[in-house]
């Protein structure tokens, strides 16, 4: 052991020796240019070395080893609260598990940031804790004294505003705007913003960050018609349900000739157009919001701006949108044009900028929509375009009625949107479809399919026998299904009504039930639809990338289904929102990456800090073998298993995660990111199965329409060797494995891109102009992650200022000529002149960086210098603003 001691004594040596040798040195990695930057508390050169690689410690290392390794103790892991910095514990993470974690044979591409993430007892909030000043309770005095303004939560929960006349103890007398005086708890009270503040462009701007007043803010500028805002690095965009005249030609021409900075769409692309340009970087723009927050709007203007800067197929690019909306939209209960899949529109750029060609990917269209339907909903506005826009030659050959004619649309009360004209929106499907060069033949071929499916829903059954047992009704309904997908009417009913199988070498034919019968032919309905949506998808691609070169420079834009918490929500509303907290992730990952890269270049002193995400509830969702998607797919593979027997799995595996809680009568809950969420497990098993028989499949192949044959070979071209081998067809991988799947490759695509965020938010659940309500958009701000980016951003050094913008405002108050002319230097010395502690700023190669309130004491003291006089609250403000600082106050979550 002594020799042991000796060897470790000399490496210890050697890293001292490193040290002061790097202490006395002058640091290389300074412009030349510039002085030699001051040490501070803040920002202490640290020593980084570590020990070399080849070092050769003989025998010696391997004998320490072992002597120690059983004798290890376990290392003692900080958890810090959730969105919080401070030591996390980082997980070891098998490749497959996540989008993050690369396969063995991808090791040698980039490494990526490595998530981390707290132990399921870490304490859970479904939203983001509101703002607080540190500060503020010893500052209520003189907000008393000055009879200034405070935020005040009333018993209903609603924010007013109010002077405080009195406290005691923890309590506080309010005198409201109205004239009523009411008591409340201290912490219920929020220091307001000065009126000159109203309205600011950027939430980092706000003296006081809390929420009434970021609240007050967002309303401020939505009375004004002014929708968009920002929240440091992230776009807000409120949806105003009306024309703003933001988006016309001339807009687009200000934002290009960079007349017009202020927070846009346009803004947005032109950020993401210019650094695709610069850097030969790929871009994405993440677009997220909830049903209703004007999402599918956002994208189109995204796609607006970079078709104008970009120039070429302009007019297929934004015409793709009339076909998707029409074939993937629908009216829901909070949405009247709710897009019911997600897309992702990848625009390619030439060396010089111009667009060569386009792709789109989609994601989980909800099938089930096209058989059932919820009160006060609609289907996919393509059938109501149809039936009421189609010519009289096309309803003839259709032998098309009215939308309240087919069951598949009348069983909601619902077949017309308010100030919606389906004829005329038919139209314009029409021209969009010939934009994106779908041919008139294969216009005929999707009417025919979409006919088709209307009519099946329309199809019957008899009951024939005491066993429940059917046959289907030979009327109207089926032989017009059977003539528009092309195949004879027997075989239609015989597919629709009997099974066919093998019992070893005997084949079976086994009767339906009436309820058997309706899913088989509601399988089929919604089968014939997603084929038909996925082949449109196709040849709209080929037509964006028609003569066109796909080069490496991109721009992505996603634009995803929100997050959605309904009075029942299914199986489809789990995928929904299973996407959204992948997408939080990746969130929280490049906000955190982006904040601590900014400091890093600029070479001020910052260690890396971990973050904590979402994980937990993502490995609650996908992992294996006890993840709530391995555990549905199990039970999926149980012929008798049902949705109570699924119900009872997921108690008795996942009842003990802090995240998950089952329910009474088969529901279960979970704590996503933006709120606990509870799920009805009915339906559950059959739409992750998504059933669809051989004899269907075969009814399809042997079919003389082009359409159906091509739906059918897809299917079977699926097939894996291995799978050929079974009684069951290709379907036989779950829509949860699909999905999973489909969101893993979609964080590593936006992974290689540089993101830049856009936050919708819908203002009023009755979709009209002009309201803005308060809690709503409260909790979509919580939901989204809004707060607390504005928290990340305005951690560590918030407020950065250029050493040139410094000196020019600054450097006059040099009380005399020290002999130095370079703007950093100068921004040092007026600093050091005026004692701003070192601990409170850092000093960069471009830019200084405060902590949070910094600028407001060098403000006070110019105000001292200038005009000698005592320093009031009014006379602050309005020097600070002449000056043109933003008020930054310390605060604490």
């Amino acid at each position: 052991m002594a020799t042991i001691s000796r060897t470790r004594s000399s490496l210890e040596e050697m890293l001292d020796s490193l040290r002061k040798r790097t202490e006395n040195e002058k640091p290389k990695d300074l412009p030349p240019e510039l002085p030699a930057r001051p040490t501070s508390k803040a920002r202490r050169p640290r020593a980084r070395y570590a020990l070399p690689k080849k070092l050769d410690m003989g025998d010696v290392s391997k004998e320490y080893s072992n002597n120690n390794s059983s004798s290890k103790k376990e290392e003692v892991v900080k958890v810090g609260r959730v969105g919080s910095f401070g030591a996390k514990k980082v997980k070891k993470v098998q490749a497959g598990e996540s989008p993050y974690v690369k396969a063995p044979e991808e090791k040698g591409r980039e490494q990526r940031l490595e998530r981390t993430t707290a132990k399921h007892g870490t304490k859970h909030t479904s939203s983001i804790p509101r703002f607080s000043d540190s500060d503020w309770n010893d500052n209520i005095g003189y907000f008393i004294k000055k009879k200034l303004r405070v935020w005040c939560r009333l018993q209903n929960g609603l924010w007013e505003l109010g002077q405080i006349q009195s406290t005691s103890e923890e309590k506080a007398s309010v005198l409201l705007l109205d004239g009523n005086v009411v008591t409340v708890l201290t912490r219920e009270l929020f220091p307001t913003n000065p009126d000159i503040l109203e309205g600011v462009e950027d939430l980092i701007q706000l003296s006081y960050l809390n929420e009434p007043s970021v609240l007050h803010n967002l309303q401020y500028r939505y009375s004004r018609d002014k929708i968009y805002s920002k929240a440091g690095p992230v776009l807000i965009a409120v949806n105003p349900f009306k024309d703003v005249k933001l988006s016309g030609n001339d807009v687009v021409t200000a934002y290009r000739q960079k007349l017009l900075d202020s927070p846009h769409v346009f803004a947005i692309a032109d950020s993401a157009y210019t650094q695709m340009m610069r850097e030969n970087v790929n871009q994405s723009i993440i677009i997220s919001g909830e049903s209703g927050a004007g999402k599918t709007e956002t994208a189109k203007l995204s796609m607006q701006y970079l078709a104008a800067i970009g120039g070429g197929i302009e007019c297929e690019i934004l015409k793709t949108s009339w076909v998707l909306e029409a074939f993937g939209n629908a009216k829901t209960s909070r949405n009247d044009n709710s897009s019911r899949f997600g897309k992702l529109i990848e625009i390619y750029f030439s060396a010089t900028g111009k667009i060569g060609g386009a792709k789109i990917q989609t994601f989980l269209l909800e099938k089930s929509r096209v058989v059932q339907l919820a009160h006060g909903e609609r289907s996919y506005h393509i059938f109501y375009h149809l039936c009421a826009g189609a010519s009289s030659v096309l309803k003839d050959r259709l032998n098309l009625k009215t939308a309240s004619e087919y069951h598949y649309l009348n069983q909601s009360t619902c077949l017309e949107i308010d100030g919606v004209e389906d004829a005329k929106k038919f139209h314009k499907l029409m021209e969009g479809l010939n934009t994106v060069r779908i041919c008139k033949e294969d216009q005929e071929h999707v009417f025919e399919m979409l006919a088709a499916v209307l009519w099946l829903g329309n199809i019957s059954f008899q009951v024939i026998d005491n066993e429940n047992h059917v046959e289907v009704a030979v009327d109207e309904a089926a032989m017009s299904a059977a003539r528009l997908i092309g195949c004879r009417v027997e075989d239609l009913t015989s597919a629709l009504s009997m099974h066919k199988f093998k019992a070893g070498k005997d084949n079976v034919t086994k009767r339906l039930t009436m309820q058997q019968a309706i899913d088989t032919r509601d399988a089929l309905a919604k089968f014939v639809y997603a084929s038909l949506f996925d082949w449109l998808v196709e040849k709209v691609n080929r037509a964006l990338e028609m003569g066109k070169r796909h080069t490496e420079r991109s721009i992505s834009i996603l634009d995803i289904y929100g997050f959605e918490s309904f009075q029942k929500n299914s199986f489809e509303q789990f995928c929904i929102n299973y996407a959204n907290e992948r997408l939080q992730q990746h969130f929280n990952r490049h906000l955190f990456k982006l904040e601590q890269e900014e400091y890093e270049l600029d070479g001020i002193d910052w260690t890396k800090v971990d973050f904590v995400d979402n994980q937990d509830c993502l490995d609650l969702i996908e992992k294996k073998p006890i993840g709530l998607i391995s555990l549905l797919n199990e039970e999926s593979t149980f012929p008798k298993a049902t949705d109570t027997t699924f119900a009872n799995k997921l108690k008795q595996h996942l009842n003990a995660n802090p995240y998950f809680k089952g329910e009474r009568s088969g529901a279960f809950s979970i704590r996503h990111y933006a709120g606990k969420v509870l799920y009805d497990t009915s339906g559950f098993l059959e739409k992750n199965r998504d059933p669809l028989h051989s004899d269907t499949i075969q009814l399809l192949s042997s079919c003389s329409g082009q359409l159906p044959r091509l739906f059918a070979s897809s299917v079977v071209n699926q097939k894996s060797p291995k799978s050929q081998l079974c009684a069951s067809d290709s379907h036989n991988q779950s829509v949860g494995t699909k999905f999973k799947g489909q969101l893993f490759n979609l964080m590593q695509q936006l992974e290689n891109t540089t993101p830049h965020f856009i936050r919708c938010i819908k203002p009023n659940s009755k979709q009209l102009p002009g309201i803005y309500e308060k809690d709503l958009v409260l909790e979509q701000l919580r939901c989204c992650g809004v707060l607390e980016v504005v928290r990340i951003s305005r951690s560590g050094y918030p407020t950065r200022m250029t050493h040139q913008e410094f000196t020019q405002r600054y450097g006059f108050l040099l009380s005399e000529n020290i002999g130095i002319q370079d703007p950093l230097s100068i921004s040092v010395a007026v600093l050091q002149q005026f004692d701003v502690l070192p601990e409170m700023y850092q000093v960069g190669y471009t830019k200084l960086y405060f902590r949070s309130g910094q600028f407001i004491n060098v403000a006070e003291l110019e105000i001292q210098r200038l005009s000698a006089a005592p320093l009031c609250y009014g006379v602050d403000i309005l020097m600070l603003i002449h000056l043109g600082f933003p008020l930054v106050h310390r605060f604490d979550m």
